[in-house]
């Protein structure tokens, strides 16, 4: 680690947003009290006051919806293996491309994302040291400790810290013991140089075991600091999930 970098002061918030859904077709355009799901996305983002937004997308249909609302939104390759890998693209898409030194990932199917969670993941990049950051939450539901689709992360966190390392990400109930188990949320925060380094890595064995992209950046030796909050956020996977949504968010736009 380079314990003499600044904390990045450029930052930029970019949106991956994808039409392939098999549980819920055309899941980015999906009408949430007259708007498509991917615009209250991008309202959250711009929320969070960090920064520019850009949403990356695999085809036309979502960056005109995207720029309809006024944002702005860059096409991307539809065959990218993770959100990472199509922000990467969007963002060196950009004309000013190199005047960014963090890149916020912000995920395309949380459309109730209270901003304060992005400002949280993004305040961790303050410590010079840290190369990405993320958030989690105490896993409450003695159910989700055991189910393969809530990932856990392995925290190590001093008492009563709001923050700690991330040592390891599993589907797995993990740690054992007592004590909180915590659910992760794919909302990252990278600077600039360690996406770029993440990106251009092949998968690694335990990222390709587990099936989780978090361990590609452990095993090249990036840091991971993840910032605990109160609740995972809402994300939307299903029908049932979208109307759970338009209830959360009620007539916001």
């Amino acid at each position: 680690m380079i314990s003499s970098r600044h904390p990045p002061k450029n930052p930029i918030i970019i949106i991956p947003s994808r039409m392939g859904s098999t549980r819920l077709p055309g899941k980015p355009l999906a009408d949430i009290h007259g708007l498509p799901m991917i615009v209250h996305v991008w309202n959250r983002a711009r929320e969070s006051g960090i920064g520019p937004v850009l949403v990356a997308c695999d085809g036309v249909e979502i960056a005109q919806a995207v720029e309809r609302a006024g944002g702005k939104a860059v096409v991307t390759r539809p065959d990218h293996p993770s959100g990472s890998d199509r922000i990467w693209e969007a963002l060196n898409a950009l004309a000013d491309h190199a005047a960014y030194d963090a890149v916020i990932n912000v995920q395309g199917d949380e459309p109730t994302l209270d901003p304060a969670v992005i400002r949280a993941a993004w305040a961790l990049l303050g410590d010079a040291d840290v190369d990405i950051a993320t958030v989690a939450a105490a896993i409450k539901d003695e159910s989700k400790k055991q189910a393969r689709q809530v990932v856990k992360a392995v925290v190590d966190l001093a008492p009563d810290a709001t923050h700690g390392r991330g040592l390891y990400f599993s589907r797995l109930p993990v740690p054992a013991g007592e004590g909180d188990m915590y659910h992760h949320v794919g909302l990252y925060a990278y600077r600039r140089d360690a996406l770029e380094r993440f990106v251009a890595a092949k998968p690694s064995p335990l990222e390709t075991r587990e099936s989780l992209e978090q361990l590609r950046a452990l095993s090249l030796g990036l840091r991971v600091e993840v910032g605990i909050i109160d609740a995972v956020p809402m994300g939307v996977d299903t029908p049932e999930d979208l109307e759970n949504a338009r209830r959360a968010l009620g007539g916001k736009s």
